[in-house]
């Protein structure tokens, strides 16, 4: 039979794709931490990082063009329960290009400006997000539909500024950030549990977003060493991404047995933020080292694997089409 699916357009090009620019942002920043432990990291933290930085550039003159080809399918995104989450991604994104830039190259008058330019769009953002359920006439199946772990997005990303907001002379903000993230993560969280109560688990399309929960407590203690969190406390968030990676696992091979999608790119940052954490805290030598540096190789060839499935996508003509989300 003749194939009669939509055929591929940039009216189909979602925000969850700036999730790519995320996941290979955390994967430079990881291998930039894994320095100490090997000198040769430096050089992959810096092809990674330019690859994120010509993914975005590429996903951003894309989005533009949509918006002014396409504008109702953003207003669609923006306006619709599950998709508006993922916005965050494009102002996480940016601040995270900032991010590696800084940490390559130290500070820089164009890095200072994405960092802010990022930081205060992801306010805006969380503020759109949180309205929205303050809305009259708000029915429960359409609150409860959209709190998925995607919710996290907007929460993460008030985390990313602090990693390199003290660089870039931003303390203050970035501290305030933190704490927007270390009140709005575990109300999100209780959200989320109390879904899973209410209307069950989130779709089986979005069951990759399940890894999105390692996120949030691997980049709060990232950002805390930032700006001088305690050590204990830095390790007591290790001890819980390591609690919600375990929990993730379980549903590993459900999420990637589907077909190819974007929503696969729910795995990169979070198990890229942990792979940064756990290389923080080893030792340069130990057993630990060896595991950190283990969970790193893993986590690049998962990375470069989803890269060479998008690529391929693209050129199969597989993407770029309607993702299928249920309505609320």
């Amino acid at each position: 039979m003749p194939d009669r699916s939509p055929a591929p357009s940039v009216q189909h090009l979602s925000f969850a794709w700036f999730a790519m620019v995320m996941g290979l942002c955390g994967l430079s920043l990881a291998w930039m931490r894994a320095v100490p432990h090997w000198p040769g990291a430096l050089q992959v933290s810096m092809g990674v990082g330019v690859a994120a930085a010509v993914v975005f550039l590429l996903l951003l003159v894309a989005t533009v063009w949509r918006g002014l080809r396409y504008p109702a399918a953003v207003g669609a995104d923006v306006r619709h329960p599950l998709r508006q989450v993922f916005v965050a991604a494009l102002p996480s994104s940016l601040v995270l290009i900032a991010t590696v830039a800084v940490a390559h190259s130290g500070y820089s008058l164009w890095a200072d400006v994405a960092w802010m330019i990022g930081s205060a769009a992801l306010l805006l953002v969380t503020v759109g997000v949180v309205r929205r359920w303050f809305q009259p006439g708000m029915r429960a199946d359409d609150f409860w539909a959209a709190m998925t772990p995607a919710l996290f997005i907007p929460v993460v990303g008030h985390v990313l500024p602090a990693l390199a907001g003290v660089t870039l002379g931003h303390p203050v903000w970035a501290a305030a950030q933190y704490g927007m993230a270390a009140v709005l993560w575990p109300v999100s969280l209780t959200l989320v549990l109390v879904r899973i109560g209410q209307v069950g688990l989130w779709p089986e399309r979005m069951l990759a977003s399940t890894f999105i929960t390692i996120a949030p407590p691997s980049v709060l203690a990232l950002s805390g060493v930032q700006l001088g969190a305690p050590e204990v406390l830095v390790h007591m968030l290790w001890g819980v991404a390591l609690l919600f990676t375990a929990v993730s696992m379980t549903v590993f091979w459900r999420s990637i047995a589907q077909p190819f999608g974007m929503p696969f790119w729910g795995l990169s940052f979070p198990l890229a933020a942990l792979a940064a954490l756990s290389l923080h805290l080893a030792p340069v030598q130990g057993p630990a080292h060896g595991l950190a540096m283990a969970w790193l190789g893993w986590v690049t060839l998962l990375i470069g694997a989803l890269l060479w499935a998008t690529v391929r996508g693209l050129l199969q003509g597989q993407l770029l089409r309607p993702e299928p989300l249920p309505q609320p």
